[in-house]
């Protein structure tokens, strides 16, 4: 008994700190840093009047219903015109991708006929850049108009090799679950990222928005299903910081539904278990030690031990009440099932197209840890290939 004990509270330990406790133990560290310590990386920006050359790139596959409204985005952000690049690398579309961007004489068009995957437009978009800075982004995100100058600042500190903006996540739809759940997730998981950074360094770019320094470039394998992870990661490898501002966001919205949002879901989940592997050497306290604390506690448990732990403990649980180990076993054991009763409810209730406020936050948390097993099964079948599979949007 005292071994099924000791293996049921590893898993509470695991599942409690991967979700909240490293939140509050790393904000608890960030904020004695910040009464402790004078200077703070945020200080390191400068009121510079130069800036530096940057390429806006925008890697897209069949974007036509959305090539006019970023457009529209691009060109209102608040960058000089004669430092400022917009570049669309365009893999194997199909569709009036190319001819809507023909219209815009700004546009620098990279195309290549056969559909290869993000990571192969990216190394040939990269082939043509010129400029210091080089920003990506997604055909459907928006800019709010300041992000190419808030992300610009940041490397005034030799030290960050890499910036990333907030995602954020808008519903098209007041029903919108899949969007709600994303949403409140993205709002977690920006907290942590602003705190990642403040302690040390961003654990990785989300491709919405982010900027790196040109000459720092560094080809991911072909295969990878998350390039913006892997090539700010290795960023980090190298000693360089990846910095976090929130000041400079990309709006989207929300997958149309629960089914698309899945795919998302299991493409990130496979992603984070091939980059886990790749990056293993992060995990090493003697060579890195803040980053190894910071990327095992915010990436690798998340995308790796935690849902296991989370499944764990249900069988685990079910055979130390049948052995009547303590009555709090028995109590955990009825909020586990409450808990699941209530993602059930949240579960039930999408379906018939309503939302329950208090019912979706556990059935979205389900929800992400079920597909990190889908992830799985999806990183067999597609190691070979970092082709994309893309999710509609509300």
């Amino acid at each position: 008994m005292l071994i099924l004990k000791i293996l049921f509270w590893t898993c509470v330990f695991i599942v409690l700190y991967t979700y909240v406790g490293y939140g509050i133990l790393l904000y608890s560290i960030v904020w004695l840093k910040r009464r402790w310590c004078k200077q703070d990386h945020a200080y390191t920006r400068s009121s510079s009047d130069t800036l530096p050359s940057v390429t806006l790139m925008i890697c897209a596959y069949n974007e036509e219903e959305v090539v006019e409204e970023k457009m529209r985005n691009t060109l209102a952000l608040d960058y000089p015109r004669e430092s400022f690049t917009v570049m669309w690398v365009t893999d194997g579309s199909s569709d009036r991708t190319n001819e809507l961007l023909g219209h815009y004489p700004e546009v620098k068009l990279v195309f290549s006929p056969e559909r290869k995957g993000k990571t192969a437009a990216l190394h040939h978009g990269m082939g043509e850049v010129k400029s210091d800075i080089v920003v990506f982004t997604d055909a459907n995100t928006m800019l709010n108009a300041g992000a190419i100058r808030e992300m610009v600042r940041w490397f005034d500190d030799p030290h960050v090799g890499c910036v990333s903006g907030e995602k954020r996540v808008a519903a098209r739809h007041d029903g919108d679950t899949a969007a709600k759940g994303e949403g409140l997730y993205w709002k977690y998981e920006s907290a942590l990222k602003r705190w990642d950074s403040e302690l040390y360094s961003a654990m990785g770019a989300a491709g919405e928005l982010y900027a790196i320094r040109r000459e720092l470039y560094r080809e991911v394998p072909s295969n990878a299903l998350l390039d913006d992870f892997m090539m700010s990661m290795c960023l980090v490898a190298e000693g360089y910081r990846i910095a976090y501002t929130s000041d400079a966001y990309a709006m989207e919205y929300g997958s149309a539904n629960l089914e698309e949002e899945s795919k998302r879901k299991r493409r990130i989940a496979a992603g984070g278990l091939q980059s886990v592997w790749w990056l293993r050497q992060l995990m090493n306290p003697f060579r890195h030690p803040k980053v190894a604390f910071q990327f095992v506690s915010h990436r690798v448990l998340r995308w790796s031990v935690t849902p296991f732990a989370l499944l764990g403990l249900i069988p685990l649980n079910v055979i130390l009440v049948m052995m009547k180990a303590g009555d709090i076993y028995l109590v955990i054991w009825l909020l586990q099932i409450l808990f699941y009763l209530a993602a059930w409810g949240g579960y039930w209730s999408d379906q018939r197209g309503k939302r329950n406020k208090l019912l979706y936050i556990p059935y979205y948390f389900l929800f992400m840890n079920i597909n990190v097993f889908h992830g799985i099964s999806y990183l067999r079948t597609h190691r070979h290939s970092g082709a994309w599979e893309k999710a509609k949007r509300g």
